[in-house]
């Protein structure tokens, strides 16, 4: 089965063709990430207005980069126009996320659906980084380009934990199977991902998305002087939610209190990283204890931490417990993983468009 995505969340605009939930056929992205590197933080109607031009050239580059791979087998195939044919549905990121770049996706989705006639399933964005599990980063097929010790992803067993940790969310859920989630906990207040950002910011490592910056600096700290200093709020809470914003704070009150104590910022920035790692792992963990499930996944963009990835999988191979994180281009936002979860989940295939709208204000367990 093959499902055309398009993914229009954020400041990303991306579209990808894939096999069976699984396979990659062809994917394209184009990001207005630079403009929003000037102004400091994402626009929202800046990223809205590039996605508009976007839209059009990335859906059809990706039908012609699909066309290359599909006529490789299939001699019929000369060009995107005979890829349409071969499109079984369309799939389109519905929230959360920005409401003016939601619409561009779902509208353009909507459109190509009459069409083409073809039927289009919604996707919550959230639902969709997890399964950037399920697939590897190029077209190879299933586990085509597998590292050394990673699972492929046929050996998903299900219940599994999953820790959805990205810049606007972190989230604990049972996975029981496709489709059917319970909710562990959540964040009450900041996200990892949007503390890391901030806090990269208040150290001038980065005024835009700095995370990344946060960490690549942190591993530069060979000696943490300051280890235990920050806050690992609500770390042996007896329940799976998280809280961050006081660790911005904290952040804060140390470097004023350090300012004329001469401590490095890489030193900084590791006892950060260890405070928000040191708290998801021990939750995560938790949970996957509590709930003796045999699988664990790792999702969201904040999934590409290598001190989160490397100590979630330690955790696991002393429990026995199956890890599972996406390749880090599956991390970011991209419309692969979206063709993936539609895959998986059909339930809104036969859904009216007219009952198929932006909804910013999703949550981890809607439209599942």
């Amino acid at each position: 089965m093959l499902i055309l995505g398009i993914e229009t969340s954020c400041d990303e605009t991306a579209a990808a063709l894939v096999e069976d939930g699984v396979r990659e056929i062809s994917s394209v992205i184009a990001s207005s990430q630079e403009i929003h590197q000037a102004t400091g933080g994402i626009v929202p109607e800046v990223a809205a207005r590039k996605q508009v031009e976007f839209i059009v050239p990335v859906i059809e580059q990706t039908l012609k980069k699909a066309a290359d791979v599909l006529g490789e087998r299939d001699k019929s195939i000369k060009g995107y126009r005979d890829v349409i044919s071969k499109i079984d549905a369309l799939a389109v990121t519905v929230g959360p996320g920005l409401i003016g770049s939601l619409l561009v996706g779902v509208e353009a989705a909507k459109a190509l659906s009459v069409a083409w006639n073809k039927p289009l399933i919604p996707v919550n964005h959230l639902i969709g980084h997890i399964y950037g599990n399920f697939l590897r980063e190029t077209s190879l097929g299933l586990g085509g380009n597998l590292k050394p010790g990673e699972e492929p992803p046929k050996n998903i067993k299900f219940p599994a934990v999953v820790l959805i940790v990205s810049g606007g969310h972190t989230d604990l859920v049972l996975m029981k199977d496709h489709g059917d989630f319970d909710y562990l906990g959540g964040t009450l207040d900041d996200a990892a991902g949007e503390a890391f950002d901030k806090t990269a910011r208040l150290l001038g490592l980065g005024k835009y998305l700095g995370g990344p910056l946060l960490s690549k600096k942190a591993a530069e700290c060979t000696h943490n002087s300051l280890i235990g200093r920050l806050p690992r709020s609500k770390m042996h809470d007896n329940d799976y939610d998280f809280s961050f914003s006081g660790l911005k704070t904290a952040v804060v009150r140390l470097v004023d209190s350090l300012s004329m104590g001469g401590v490095p910022v890489e030193v900084i920035a590791c006892e950060f990283e260890n405070a928000v790692v040191d708290v998801l792992v021990h939750k995560t963990m938790r949970a996957v204890k509590d709930y003796n499930v045999p699988t664990l996944l790792l999702a969201g963009g904040v999934a590409a931490n290598i001190q989160l990835r490397t100590r979630l999988k330690n955790e696991c191979e002393e429990l026995g417990v199956r890890f599972f994180v996406p390749p880090l281009k599956l991390c970011s936002d991209n419309a692969i993983y979206i063709a993936s979860a539609a895959y998986f989940n059909q339930g809104g295939s036969d859904r009216p468009l007219s009952e198929i709208n932006a909804d910013p204000s999703l949550g981890v367990m809607d439209l599942r």
